[in-house]
């Protein structure tokens, strides 16, 4: 993982809740446009305005903001059949948007925290394999 540049939070060296859930708006419009992974997505989320600021409250914690996530987060994974090929797509429309939205440095440590929660994704879904894939 990247050095980080300074001793602030990434989240308040990324601009706080407005840069990410502007971050998070741009990506996840791209996943829902992404024919790899749209799917999993649109048989999943309801409401997509309320997802964002769960979305939003999870990376704020992940981050060094303030922890407003509460939820299984590994766990609500494990039925949605989850192959590699689903990681890759998400992982690398994350670096992209990361990459076009944040400062080089402040980009490499937020794809490095994605990369080290999807290595922990990959493990959780490894153990407890759902029914079937998507």
């Amino acid at each position: 993982m990247p050095e980080p540049t300074s001793a602030a939070p990434l989240f308040d060296r990324i601009g706080g809740r407005p840069k990410l859930q502007h971050l998070l708006k741009h990506f996840y419009a791209d996943v829902r446009q992404h024919a790899g992974i749209a799917p999993l997505f649109a048989a999943n989320i309801d409401d997509w305005p309320a997802h964002l600021e769960k979305i939003a409250d999870f990376w704020s914690g992940a981050t060094g903001g303030p922890a407003r996530y509460r939820g299984p987060m590994p766990m609500k994974h494990i039925p949605l059949g989850l192959e590699e090929r689903h990681f890759l797509a998400w992982l690398d429309l994350w670096s992209r948007h990361c990459r076009a939205h944040l400062a080089p440095a402040e980009a490499g440590e937020l794809i490095a925290i994605a990369e080290t929660i999807g290595q922990r994704l990959r493990q959780i879904v490894a153990v407890h394999p759902a029914a079937g894939p998507v």
